[in-house]
């Protein structure tokens, strides 16, 4: 787990207001206290790679998705895809994407937002880029960089809700970091 106690906080008043702004149909499945994650808990339960569905969108407006590795750091999602990828090309042009991670029935994140490039083509790259290079280093052995035309992106996401069915019994098969 990487986020800091402020970061945290971040992303619990975004869970929160999230979920105040859904559906009562939504809201009536994920039931605050009973079947849902607190931000820390989201943190734990998604350390390291989550397999996670992206939605883009074409010009002429038709849906399309795709799977990601996905990383969870400092209360936001990353994700890349190589710069050829239709979806690098959708999110170029059009950056609203839409994230899923589901695990079974215990878990399901959903998120809206903008998808922002942290090393663009051209221009400079975003200042947390070198942290998350190094951090993506680690995690798979080798450079992202050296897979090729690779871009990487940070959700900065205007909604997202968590669902778990059994939080309990989720977050006491989770290892804790030390």
């Amino acid at each position: 787990m990487f986020e800091t106690d402020a970061e945290l906080a971040e992303l619990q008043a975004l869970l929160d207001t999230s979920l105040q702004r859904s559906t009562e149909h939504l809201r009536s499945i994920i039931t605050p206290g009973e079947r849902t994650l607190t931000a820390r808990q989201l943190a734990a339960v998604c350390a390291g790679m989550c397999t996670m569905a992206v939605s883009t969108v074409t010009a002429k407006g038709e849906p399309r998705i795709s799977a990601v590795d996905g990383h969870l750091l400092h209360g936001h999602w990353y994700f890349s895809t190589s710069r050829t990828a239709a979806k690098a090309r959708h999110l170029a042009a059009r950056p609203a994407v839409s994230l899923a991670y589901i695990r079974g029935e215990e878990v399901g994140v959903f998120a809206h937002g903008t998808a922002q490039p942290m090393n663009p083509a051209s221009g400079p790259d975003d200042p947390d880029w070198p942290g998350l290079l190094q951090y993506m280093t680690d995690f798979y052995g080798s450079s992202p960089l050296s897979w090729g035309d690779v871009v990487y992106y940070r959700l900065a996401p205007d909604w997202m809700v968590v669902f778990a069915s059994h939080p309990d019994q989720l977050m006491a098969g989770q290892a804790r970091p030390e």
